[in-house]
């Protein structure tokens, strides 16, 4: 009987590892382009140069991966040091200073640097495709079969243990050793805790994360009453996004664009001809069908001349929305402290339908402010730190975060 509750526990015990074991792996293998999307979309692609160089083969062009670490978690003091090939990617970039990242453990980058090596190369083939670039497959959300495996080895580890009591009831019997019968799962007061318990916390789990998700609209994708594409417009025609939003740049609000600022283009583009265009769910879209919507707002008729008064504004839905106690200004993260737009917005060159990116919570915003180092070199709007300018010089500090200059204090965002 003994050895039968042994086999039993091990099997058990074998079973719950080798779940752990699985789920512990497929974690792993996709923490680095978590990592990659947190820390380094906002400046670098894999295959292509954005604010900073291309990723793809940087540990080739590092002779020392040891130093290919010190870089990315101080830039700075590896230029100080005098490394040849840091000065000379620190010249390449116009002197641009890289963000700090001395919270990244070695194991996290070599898992970034593990998915660029994943990422193929844009328009890389394999053999038997016929004229269609090889794309890697999709990665999918493994939660709910995780789910199931976890329910399933629950119920296998009660059934052993309902054997278990009803084995030792028989060896009982045999050996003419008083017994009681075994107690009914769903009368059984342990099971019933325990059942009681896993409900307790999976209600508790989801009505917490529902009321920490209230009135955030992450994901949010409305209908357009006009198809516009980010991705067609910023990222095939490369349209710089201060172009039509160039309140980001002056003011608080980065602002939509006028009608005259889509007819300075549409007047002389009045027919799609790029790439096919599609929704949210797959339907194929009519550029050139968009363009005459555009005209009917415009009351612009092609081959006349434009009589702006005419014009009637389009009612863009508005996409990203702060509560009204909530205080921030465009100007002050693009120009003073240099935020690439991708960093909030996510890769608007890549959105034919654009959707919130970011959460906009109060935790993602201060997170934000506690490692998002300022570029304190030839940024005139912080010269009135002198102490944080002398520290820098003297080696006290290496950089400074938001935080160091109050990006954490109550009144900063709330009015």
């Amino acid at each position: 009987m003994t050895h039968i509750r042994s086999i039993a526990g091990k099997l058990t015990f074998t079973a719950i590892l080798f779940c752990s074991l699985f789920i512990s792996q497929r974690s792993s293998a996709q923490d680095g382009k978590a990592l990659f999307s947190a820390n380094c979309a906002s400046c670098h692609a894999v295959h292509k140069k954005l604010t900073g160089p291309a990723l793809a083969g940087v540990e080739d062009r590092w002779p020392d991966k040891e130093m290919l670490h010190k870089w990315i978690h101080n830039n700075q003091q590896v230029i100080k040091d005098g490394y040849p090939y840091a000065v000379n990617l620190y010249n390449e970039y116009n002197k641009t200073p890289m963000n700090l990242f001395p919270t990244l453990s070695d194991k996290d980058i070599d898992a970034i640097l593990a998915y660029v090596k994943s990422v193929p190369e844009p328009g890389a083939g394999t053999p038997g495709t016929q004229g269609a670039a090889a794309t890697a497959p999709e990665e999918t959300d493994n939660t709910l079969l995780f789910g199931i495996l976890t329910l399933v080895l629950a119920i296998v580890a009660f059934v052993l243990l309902q054997v278990n009591a009803n084995l030792k009831k028989l060896a009982d019997d045999k050996q003419g050793l008083p017994s009681l019968e075994p107690v009914p799962i769903w009368r059984n007061k342990i099971y019933i805790m325990f059942g009681t318990l896993i409900l307790f916390m999976i209600g508790g789990y989801y009505t917490v994360m529902g009321a920490i998700g209230l009135g955030r609209t992450q994901n949010y994708e409305p209908v357009q009453p006009i198809f516009y594409s980010h991705k067609v417009h910023a990222g095939i025609n490369q349209i710089s996004c201060l172009y039509c939003h160039g309140g980001a740049q002056e003011s608080k609000h980065a602002n939509i664009p006028s009608m005259n600022v889509c007819m300075n283009c549409h007047m002389a583009i009045n027919e799609y001809k790029g790439p096919a265009l599609y929704t949210a769910e797959g339907k194929e879209v009519n550029g050139t069908n968009e363009i005459q919507k555009l005209y009917q707002y415009a009351g612009f008729e092609p081959g006349k001349a434009w009589d702006a008064s005419k014009a009637k504004p389009i009612e863009w839905v508005k996409i990203h929305n702060l509560p009204d106690h909530v205080y921030f200004n465009h100007s002050q993260h693009v120009m003073v402290g240099k935020v690439q737009c991708q960093t909030c917005h996510g890769e608007i060159t890549k959105m034919d339908e654009v959707k919130q990116f970011a959460e906009l919570s109060m935790g993602w915003c201060i997170n934000c402010h506690r490692e998002s180092k300022v570029q304190f070199a030839d940024n005139g709007f912080y010269s009135i730190y002198e102490k944080y300018h002398e520290d820098l010089k003297n080696g006290i500090k290496d950089s400074i975060t938001v935080e160091n200059i109050g990006g954490t204090e109550c009144q900063k965002c709330h009015y």
